[in-house]
């Protein structure tokens, strides 16, 4: 008998208290907010049962419904805060969603900071979370370009090297990038967890994650002035493309 398939919703994150780019998830990217890229990317994926924001802001939620997403539930403040754990926000919206009787096997934090994120990267992901057994997570990570083996903890006016399994012999901090140990960051593009990580383990990584490895733009973050920069950049020359978005343009008021 053919197991079936285990039930997703996608869990957007949009916050409006961003200090580093101010409303950075409604500011315009070529036509349209930052945030219906991944909403788009989200529906079209056919991945999800919903696609659902998670936001404490009002004027957010205009938006989110233009493009088709959802938003049942404003965040509560004291969970959206710069220092808030994403654990907090997470178990509040599956908590609202199973007391409204919506259960869904898996979760995925789809963060409209990953623009050039498309629903073919989201069908990827999730075929390599379900053929995978025994794990707890998934999480979009790449290759380091700046390798910790050549990172400092700096104290006063001495310094130690962050990563201390170096050998002696040939530490890393004085060795060519191409020897050094591969080594993985992970990036905003997108995680998958079985929800029982956050509902038994009070985390939404669990103890046993599996990487997936991003290519090209994928996992592009945008989080600064000059990342927005560069997005447009990449953009106006062609080197990635936005996920298509079906509707018309949002006119924000003025």
């Amino acid at each position: 008998m053919t197991r079936a398939a285990p039930s997703i919703v996608a869990l957007i994150p949009a916050r409006a208290g961003s200090k580093r780019l101010a409303d950075k998830n409604i500011k315009v990217l070529a036509g349209h907010p930052l945030i219906a890229y991944t909403i788009a990317a989200a529906m079209q994926s056919g991945v999800f049962a919903s696609v659902v924001v998670s936001t404490d802001s009002e004027q957010y939620l205009d938006v989110v419904k233009h493009y088709g997403g959802e938003t049942p539930y404003l965040r509560p403040t004291e969970i959206a805060g710069d220092l808030s754990p994403d654990i907090e926000w997470v178990a509040y919206t599956l908590d609202r969603l199973r007391a409204d009787g919506r259960r869904f096997d898996c979760f995925s934090i789809l963060r409209p900071t990953s623009p050039f994120r498309q629903a073919s990267t989201i069908v990827r992901a999730w075929q390599e979370f379900t053929s995978e057994d025994g794990i707890d997570s998934l999480r979009a990570v790449e290759k380091c370009k700046q390798h910790p083996g050549k990172m400092w903890v700096v104290r006063g006016r001495r310094m130690v090297p962050l990563l201390p399994l170096s050998p002696a012999e040939q530490p890393w901090h004085s060795s060519q990038y191409q020897s050094l140990p591969e080594v993985y960051v992970q990036n905003a593009s997108l995680e998958i967890a079985w929800s029982s990580v956050v509902f038994e383990k009070g985390t939404i990584a669990g103890d046993v994650q599996m990487p997936f490895f991003t290519s090209g733009y994928e996992g592009f973050d945008l989080n600064y002035l000059d990342d927005w920069n560069h997005a447009e950049e990449i953009v106006r020359k062609g080197l990635a493309k936005l996920p298509s978005v079906a509707m018309q343009k949002y006119s924000f008021m003025e």
